[in-house]
């Protein structure tokens, strides 16, 4: 790990045991994420993004267990702490949003109190101190008339101001880390774009790094300076934003892109990506995505690709392998 470096995952591996042995949910992922970097996390449903989420902010739910690999943040191992010292690390060190915010936040508690709570756990800050603290926070995440609103309820919010409590209540004690599962995903538009904003905000004054985990890519090329491409449990591709959306090498991220509709294009059908995520217990040997590929080869099938670097990019594709050798022979 590099002083450059906060959030550092090593070859994560995530098993759910079963009647007919250990499904592989998540197969020898590797990533890292800078301070005040947005990684944002796409795929389809099943590829394993929330998976990841969960197992680094350790929430993980039974009977899942991550099997193997590393998670490091700021250097220090996280994966093997206690619940108790895991607990502290979650929400003093990483905070997380989710997708229903009403999922994170306790209707019977007015929203002052459940940041107060969470202000108080973390840091040592007196009940007043915690209260003019909450105050900020909520103004900060755009809520007006903050002084009265918190002590509100839950329901008192509409969807998008319940979303930004609970932004105010992942930055309660300063995380380093912000781990965003599908956070605009219950939003409407103009909502998605005011909370795109506001994480973008996060990262610029706080110096705090989020992995944004969507199946949304325009929300990705709106926030993300670096994407990773999920499939079946893998990374397919990891790269700066700009090169994986405009230079995709892996046929799934080319599918993906050309699912996305296009003001200025005049085709008439939108590129569609053939058959569907497969099963924990079916998973194609090789490849995994070699039975959807409409550029499948004979190695597909039996050799799985490991990611190789295309030029500022990283692809798990033999394509982008015999690419590489090809270069290699033109110089």
């Amino acid at each position: 790990m590099t002083s450059s470096t906060l959030l550092e995952v090593r070859n994560l591996r995530v098993e759910f045991p079963s009647r007919h042995g250990n499904l592989l949910a998540l197969d020898d992922i590797s990533f890292s994420i800078a301070p005040k970097e947005v990684l944002g996390v796409v795929g389809e449903s099943g590829a394993g993004k929330s998976l990841t989420g969960a197992s680094i902010i350790g929430l993980l739910e039974p009977p899942g267990r991550i099997a193997g690999g590393e998670i490091l943040l700021a250097g220090r191992r996280i994966d093997q702490l206690p619940i108790a010292e895991m607990r502290k690390v979650r929400g003093r060190e990483i905070g997380a949003i989710f997708q229903d915010p009403l999922t994170s936040l306790n209707p019977l508690y007015t929203v002052g109190r459940q940041l107060t709570e969470t202000i108080e756990t973390h840091l040592n800050l007196s009940a007043a101190q915690a209260r003019t603290r909450a105050i900020d926070l909520l103004k900060s995440t755009g809520i007006p008339a903050a002084e009265a609103r918190i002590d509100h309820y839950p329901h008192q919010f509409s969807g998008g101001m319940r979303q930004r409590v609970v932004i105010a209540l992942a930055l309660c004690a300063d995380p380093k880390l912000v781990v965003a599962d599908e956070p605009t995903t219950a939003l409407d538009v103009s909502i998605q774009a005011q909370i795109i904003a506001l994480i973008k905000k996060l990262c610029s004054e706080n110096g705090t790094a989020v992995m944004l985990i969507t199946h949304d890519m325009g929300v990705i090329a709106e926030t993300a300076d670096r994407v990773a491409v999920m499939y079946a449990g893998r990374i397919a591709e990891i790269g700066p934003v700009g090169d994986v959306i405009h230079s995709p090498h892996h046929p799934y991220t080319i599918g993906l892109m050309g699912a996305i509709p296009s003001i200025g294009s005049e085709r008439e059908r939108l590129t569609q990506i053939e058959g569907s995520m497969p099963r924990l217990n079916a998973i194609p040997k090789g490849c995994a995505f070699n039975p959807r590929c409409p550029q499948v080869m004979d190695r597909c099938s039996h050799d799985r690709p490991e990611l190789m670097s295309m030029q500022r990019t990283q692809a798990a594709c033999w394509l982008a392998d015999a690419q590489t050798q090809m270069a290699k022979a033109g110089a």
